[in-house]
């Protein structure tokens, strides 16, 4: 349990550029380098993350550890990764805001960002040439990236997913022996039926405490979040607006992305600030309440995801949503990171040096988010 959440700890400090960096990150660190999984069932976890609510990213960490150490190594994995954001998010809420807008700063979030195209590109590299050996396996794939790049939202990401699978079991064939899981799948039902009551009938205790509301709502917001921690904002200011200032929410938003780790760590600065009696406590309490509703349903379903997943047919079907998730990651690297990132030709030319440092050099990626941090500096500086 302790190697695990070292590992999951390490990348949490280094993990910037949101969820499909996430998924870059953890692709390098436990597919190709640590080898705990295969290429195929790491794409089949990116896929299961896709259709539950939640953290995509966390829910795939989760899942990992899970795999290798059982529950006790998911909770490992997940604590090791989102306790950098969690004390980031802490500090930064004990700072004014306006430390948060001061040039260095901001330069080296930019340099970060930068980065972070450099590992989401990597990730798509390394997953095309997995997923997509073939002409349909590329239609999907370019069929999905242009589907997500001309149609946002989470319903057409779904859909663009389902059209993949539908198409892949009637295209694709397997001449694999199917691996089913072997682990009992009766405990499967318990985390759906605490994710049942503490969705449908938390209301009925909140007015007992005002910890017990803030669990109520950041848990009500993570159950119906779909697609990652931007849109979790305006359900949570929907949720909780009148408690709050504007300038709260979007000094929390912008700290949530200018940290490494998932977005929803967002909700624990803004716990922080509904408890002010016991900033602490609310800071935590809504950070678990908000993650607690992915991981149970990850929980409720991945035996029967890898026991479904073995029969032929839908063994397909995942072939085709492999190659669909590359086509995710392609507008994902798109919109929002190069976007976001990348303003002019120096930034360019910062991505490609940064690029064959990590590809050609093998250089670390400790070592890479440390120079560019040091080009942050230097931005800043001149």
């Amino acid at each position: 349990m302790l190697s695990i959440f070292k590992l999951f700890f390490a990348l949490g400090w280094v993990s910037f550029g949101g969820p499909a960096a996430h998924i870059g990150y953890f692709r390098k660190t436990f597919v190709e380098q640590k080898r705990w999984l295969s290429d195929d069932e790491y794409a089949q976890l990116v896929a299961l993350s896709q259709f539950l609510p939640g953290p995509g990213s966390s829910q795939v960490g989760f899942a990992l550890g899970y795999k290798k150490g059982g529950i006790c190594g998911a909770f490992a994995a997940f604590l090791g990764f989102t306790l950098p954001s969690i004390i980031l998010m802490l500090a930064l809420a004990l700072l004014s805001s306006h430390w948060l807008e001061t040039s260095l700063f901001v330069a080296i979030i930019h340099a970060l960002k930068l980065l972070a195209v450099v590992v989401v590109a990597d990730a798509i590299v390394g997953m095309y040439k997995n997923f997509c050996q073939s002409k349909r396996r590329v239609t999907l794939c370019l069929f999905v990236a242009v589907a997500m790049l001309l149609f946002s939202g989470i319903m057409a990401q779904m859909g663009a997913l389902l059209v993949c699978a539908t198409l892949g079991a009637m295209w694709f064939t397997t001449s694999d022996k199917p691996v089913v899981e072997s682990s009992p799948r009766k405990l499967a039902l318990l985390p759906l039926i605490i994710f049942v009551v503490l969705l449908f009938f938390g209301p009925l205790v909140t007015g007992f405490s005002p910890v017990l509301h803030i669990f109520h709502d950041f848990f009500y917001a993570g159950s119906l979040v779909f697609g990652g921690g931007h849109v979790v904002l305006p359900l949570l200011e929907n949720l909780i607006g009148d408690q709050l200032t504007t300038d709260t929410f979007l000094t929390g938003y912008a700290a949530a992305q200018a940290v490494p780790g998932p977005m929803f760590t967002f909700a624990t600065y803004l716990g922080y600030a509904l408890l002010p009696q016991q900033p602490i406590v609310g800071a935590f309490v809504a950070t678990l309440a908000v993650f607690l509703p992915g991981f149970l349903l990850v929980l409720s379903v991945i035996h029967n995801w890898q026991s479904f997943a073995s029969i032929p047919r839908v063994s397909a079907a995942l072939q085709g949503v492999n190659a669909g998730v590359v086509g995710l990651l392609i507008a994902a690297l798109y919109q929002p990171i190069f976007v976001s990132a990348v303003a002019d030709a120096q930034d360019l030319a910062v991505v490609l040096v940064g690029y064959f440092l990590l590809k050609q050099m093998k250089l670390p990626i400790v070592a890479l988010v440390a120079s560019f941090m040091g080009y942050g500096i230097v931005l800043a500086l001149i």
